[in-house]
């Protein structure tokens, strides 16, 4: 149950938010603390529903959210967050097809495209 919403700024700006949040497992109530990347707070708390139920199948209803803070770059603990925050990251785009505009279409051996 979502009580209320606040605004974090700017709507297309990245953000990180760290979470705390309480839930009741088959074993027990357990606290965790856990980081999201995410342009609000919703969608941050969205990311954070979606994730429990995948990790540890918790139910919404057992999930309570204790605190939603927005934290610098360099306030980030976990190992997945950080990566985002390195200025020189890059994306390899392994699975390239490429356009054949002035090549034949019949040729002898196939194209490569794992570069």
């Amino acid at each position: 149950e979502v009580v209320s919403t606040q605004s974090t700024g700017s709507p297309t700006k990245i953000k990180n938010f760290g979470i705390w949040v309480r839930y009741d497992s088959r074993s027990g109530t357990h606290n965790m603390y856990r980081e999201y990347r995410d342009v609000s707070r919703t969608g941050a708390v969205t990311q954070c529903y979606r994730d429990m139920a995948a990790r540890h199948r918790a139910r919404a209803h057992s999930i309570q959210i204790m605190k939603i803070e927005s934290i610098k770059a360099g306030d980030a603990r976990r190992p997945i967050i950080k990566q985002m925050h390195d200025n020189n990251i890059k994306f390899p785009l392994p699975h390239r097809v490429l356009k054949y505009n002035k090549k034949s279409v019949f040729v002898a051996n196939r194209p490569s495209t794992m570069q």
